[in-house]
């Protein structure tokens, strides 16, 4: 069975660990490594001969329209990840609708192919956020990977499925989880700094978990993470610091293993198979 691969792009100043001490107007003013670093993804992705989704800002991408048309012709799958990486359950929905929608435009006109996927900042669609999954199915939308169906302290919805649903009666829209690993009642997330700060062998064991219940896991992390030489920001809070910079160095090398261990390919592949089994 083959599994959903995905990478969200944005800086990595634009992370939640951040947003407390880097004001967005300076945005521009800091040094800029995400083109450097997705390229470093493309370059392992050939390596390992497979294809992923890339969920990318709106922002990054109307600064770097050529790192775009370069994901986009090695034969990945371009969906979006908002504009500015501002969380849903901080928006209005007419904000959220702008929001999606100014994305949308600018990845398209970057790329020159559909967007049809989409994935909220901090997987930031949960309870609080029930016109959401409307706004994406009216606004066309083939699916979304925007929950985590677990409790965390800056994200989560414990109650919300952990394989995909549909979220919108009467509507071809599909929600896909991120794959968590499950021990009892209690819940792990796998991906991005779980995935690099914990052993390999949680996020394998999730994999194997998820396959055995005939389900594709999905699994994300982020350019900024291979990057062990990025600016460090001493004003971060100390739990921040610790999540965002341990074990960069080593991120690189658990990739490659994990994706040779599994069979990958790209989230509208995946969900293109999920909807003919939900038919």
């Amino acid at each position: 069975m083959p599994h959903a691969l995905s990478v969200d792009i944005e800086e990595w100043f634009q992370v939640g660990a951040f947003e407390r001490v880097i004001d967005k107007v300076d945005w521009d003013s800091l040094e800029s490594r995400v083109e450097y670093n997705t390229d470093a993804v493309l370059a392992l992705f050939a390596e390992t001969g497979v294809k992923a989704t890339f969920f990318t800002l709106g922002w990054v991408a109307a600064r770097h329209p050529a790192l775009i048309r370069r994901i986009v012709a090695a034969g990945h799958e371009l969906a979006s990840h908002g504009w500015a990486h501002q969380r849903v359950f901080t928006m209005q929905p007419d904000v959220f609708r702008a929001d999606i929608e100014r994305a949308r435009r600018t990845l398209e006109d970057a790329g020159g192919v559909r967007v049809t996927g989409y994935r909220a900042p901090s997987f930031s669609i949960d309870a609080r956020t029930p016109w959401a999954h409307p706004i994406l199915a009216d606004a066309g939308y083939a699916y979304s990977s925007s929950v985590a169906p677990l409790r965390h302290d800056h994200y989560g919805w414990p109650e919300a499925p952990r394989y995909a649903f549909r979220p919108v009666a009467d509507s071809p829209l599909i929600e896909v989880p991120v794959t968590v690993a499950a021990f009892g009642k209690r819940r792990m997330a796998t991906g991005g700094g779980f995935f690099r700060l914990f052993p390999a062998a949680l996020t394998n064991h999730a994999v194997r978990q998820v396959s055995a219940e005939g389900q594709p896991a999905v699994f994300y992390f982020h350019p900024w993470e291979i990057d062990p030489d990025q600016p460090r920001i001493a004003a971060a809070p100390f739990t921040s610091r610790l999540r965002h910079y341990s074990r960069l160095g080593a991120m690189a090398g658990k990739l490659r293993g994990l994706i040779r261990r599994h069979r990958w390919d790209r989230m509208d592949s995946i969900v293109a198979e999920m909807k003919s089994a939900m038919a």
